[in-house]
């Protein structure tokens, strides 16, 4: 009797033992998820949605630390990249220097195509962010949210260096007696490399983060590696076991129209046209009601709404345009996004945002009901309706959008080096917000699997 009491004090002490073990794994899980340093540092209380926190700007140093490399033990994204051959990446841009350019010396950099070209660019930035920060060199400075690491067991999230809306650009035709396009067989190459490593069958690939901003990219690798994260433009022509708002994420386009000084920005008096949208008029799928907006817009006082192209200096006419208007329209395309969104942000014109299916960047942590007007498809085609509902805006009101405007704006900035703030250091946030969880539940798995393990061992 007293040998089974002693044992059955044992067995308590022991499964107590465990359940504080438990406890204090949980608590400190818990706090490194909800930890603020994944909001970026220069949003403001006034843009940001209640619920989120901010970090201080250091206001003697803003662009960042003054090291020239990352250390990877702080708290930071951790990213293993795969060491694909250049094809795939930069060698897409005519590269011929070796594995990687050396991005301590800019000019050995390869310069990405532009034009519009330039509107899905969101994987070279990341790659050079990516590569700089290992490099040990005074002349790049960067914002260090994430840094690559080179064991894949320590890593956060694997990133696959593919430029996949690049390759779509470039290589998406079929060329002479080729049955098959380049874009297509280094997608499915891809595809063979991905199911044969080991990190890939870790965790099936979700703790993988594919770059596919161009709506066409990645047409047949999609599907087959649809449980990775998706860094995207939008869910227009995804299906929704492949892409969704719970393990993607939504990045901006890169504007193509010149950013606007935040000192030189023209006011409201300064803004003689009152609506502006210039573009494509055509479209399909969502994209009809720009034919309806034209149609009802085209002989309005105050308003510019024509067809445009980045050809003939377009963009130069787009730039002026936005720059000397109070509000732009962002209309439903083929897809719910467009760049147009972004080239007005950068503006400082107030988009006005006709589609109702967009997902947006950074949804989660800025509030664009500060800086943006959002109006139902169904209520802007009605004949009046968007006029009277612009014309009914104050100056006070369009000031204050416009104030918040000049405020975001360096969310959408692509840049290398990165800063803190900006589009690529907004992205590695994203990213981080959407990978932890996965290793939280991953750990906690383990974790029970170890105290069977440690109760039957005993």
């Amino acid at each position: 009797m007293t040998e089974k009491r002693a044992f059955s004090s044992r067995l308590l002490s022991c499964l107590i033992a465990i359940s504080m073990f438990f406890l204090i794994l949980s608590c400190s899980l818990l706090f490194r998820i909800g930890d603020n340093s994944l909001v970026p540092t220069s949003i403001y209380n006034l843009i940001v949605a209640d619920h989120v926190s901010v970090d201080p700007i250091d206001p003697i140093n803003p662009i960042g630390p003054k090291a020239s490399s990352c250390d990877p033990n702080q708290d930071v994204l951790k990213v293993f990249m795969y060491d694909l051959p250049p094809e795939f990446h930069f060698g897409l841009l005519g590269w011929t220097g070796g594995a990687w350019p050396n991005v301590g010396n800019v000019s050995e950099i390869p310069r990405y195509p532009g034009g519009l070209n330039l509107q899905h660019s969101i994987e070279y930035w990341l790659t050079l962010d990516l590569l700089a920060s290992v490099t040990v060199t005074p002349n790049v400075v960067r914002s260090c949210t994430a840094v690559l690491v080179h064991n894949s067991s320590q890593a956060d999230v694997i990133f696959v260096p593919f430029f996949s809306s690049l390759s779509y650009n470039r290589h998406s035709k079929v060329d002479g007696a080729e049955t098959k396009s380049a874009n297509d067989v280094l997608q499915e190459r891809l595809v063979e490399y991905l199911n044969g490593r080991d990190e890939w069958k870790r965790f099936g690939g979700k703790d993988h983060l594919i770059l596919a901003h161009h709506p066409n990219s990645m047409l047949i690798a999609r599907w087959k590696l649809g449980l990775a994260m998706f860094v995207l433009a939008d869910f227009g022509r995804y299906d929704k076991q492949i892409a969704n708002i719970d393990k993607d994420v939504i990045a901006p386009y890169k504007h193509v129209v010149r950013t606007v000084d935040v000192n030189k920005s023209p006011s409201f008096d300064e803004r003689l046209t009152l609506v502006y949208f210039q573009g494509a008029i055509y479209r399909k799928d969502g994209g009809v009601i720009r034919q309806e907006l034209f149609y009802l817009l085209k002989a309005e006082k105050d308003v510019h709404f024509t067809f445009g192209s980045a050809g003939g200096g377009g963009i130069h006419k787009a730039s002026a345009g936005m720059s000397g208007s109070k509000f732009c329209l962002n209309i439903a395309g083929d897809t719910p996004s467009s760049n147009r969104l972004f080239d007005a942000i950068v503006s400082h014109c107030v988009p006005v945002i006709i589609s109702d299916e967009i997902e947006l960047p950074y949804e989660d942590i800025l509030d664009y009901s500060k800086f943006s007007i959002f109006v139902p498809a169904s209520d802007a085609c009605k004949k009046g309706y968007l006029m009277k509902l612009l014309r009914g805006i104050t100056k006070e009101k369009w000031t204050e959008m416009w104030e918040n405007l000049k405020k975001v704006a360096p969310h959408f900035e692509y840049q290398f080096p990165s800063k803190p703030g900006d589009a690529v250091d907004m992205i590695w946030k994203m990213v981080s917000r959407k990978v932890k969880p996965l290793h939280y539940k991953a750990q906690r798995k383990n974790s029970f699997k170890t105290s069977l393990q440690f109760l039957n061992s005993r």
